[in-house]
């Protein structure tokens, strides 16, 4: 079994150096490429926000830091848009210090986890007996999609999840990186839990995105099932590992699960109405 270092350098050799390419969110999606600047990697999606990709930070000085940190801001104010700029260890120590200084605000932790993945495809807690009016299948049309959508606004308010239904229609078509997306569905042909995937080419490395369900469905086993089924989906496909973006309450069912923390994120998030 790999160790935690182990699967950590394998995590940052070839997901992290992907930049935006190994995302399943809607930094993930089709539109504007990314920009360099500097150190960083930076891009904005029309009407939605943007994100700052941190190389090596620790060559700068802490006034060249500072600059460039108000660059960003700079020009997320000047389009009205927020910008998140994730913190891990591997970065250097006063860069959250001067984030808070030019204006973001701290987020809840996620922690990048990494398991293999035919382990994870027979762990116990995958395997367990689902609800008898439930069956997991995947889903590719445009219809579906967007029951999986709507899934997403009830389960996670707070935005209306408009890029998804392209993004899913986007990535299940792509050469590089493909998507596949799994639900749970009742026999009535409500979707009450859904996940996605994407299979990174040229890397050994699928990763789990989604993982939702409905508040009146919690707790019959229906997200350890999904995790189950996209990790066999993923070892069947030559994946050697399976690796996700884990909040702090699902953290706890994956460790369960076997996978290890390898990196632990804090998003700091600009706003320009804030700053």
């Amino acid at each position: 079994m790999d160790s935690v270092a182990e699967l950590a350098a394998a995590y940052d050799r070839q997901v992290g150096s992907r930049g935006f390419g190994a995302r399943g969110d809607f930094l993930g999606r089709a539109g504007p490429p990314a920009e360099r600047i500097g150190t960083v990697l930076r891009r904005f999606l029309p009407g939605q926000g943007g994100m700052v990709l941190a190389d090596e930070l620790g060559d700068l000085t802490g006034g060249q830091l500072d600059a460039l940190i108000a660059e960003q801001c700079t020009y997320c104010t000047k389009y009205g848009l927020p910008l998140e700029w994730d913190h891990h260890e591997g970065l250097r120590a006063d860069l959250p210090m001067r984030l808070e200084a030019a204006g973001f605000k701290p987020q809840d932790p996620v922690a990048v986890m990494v398991g293999d993945a035919d382990d994870l495809a027979a762990a116990e807690g995958t395997r367990a007996r689902l609800p008898g009016d439930i069956r997991l299948r995947p889903v590719t049309r445009r219809a579906e999609f967007e029951a999986v959508q709507e899934l997403m606004r009830t389960t996670r308010p707070g935005t209306d999840w408009e890029w998804l239904p392209d993004a899913l229609e986007d990535w299940l078509t792509v050469p590089g990186d493909p998507c596949a997306v799994v639900v749970a569905e009742s026999e009535e042909g409500e979707v009450v839990s859904a996940g996605w995937m994407r299979f990174h080419t040229a890397s050994e490395f699928a990763s789990l995105w989604g993982g939702a369900t409905l508040p009146s469905r919690r707790g019959q086993g229906l997200y350890r099932a999904l995790v189950g089924h996209r990790a066999a989906l993923a070892a069947e496909r030559g994946f050697r590992y399976v690796q996700t973006e884990a909040l702090p309450t699902t953290r706890p069912t994956l460790a369960r699960l076997g996978l290890a923390t390898v990196r632990m994120l804090t998003p700091y998030y600009f706003t320009p109405d804030m700053a």
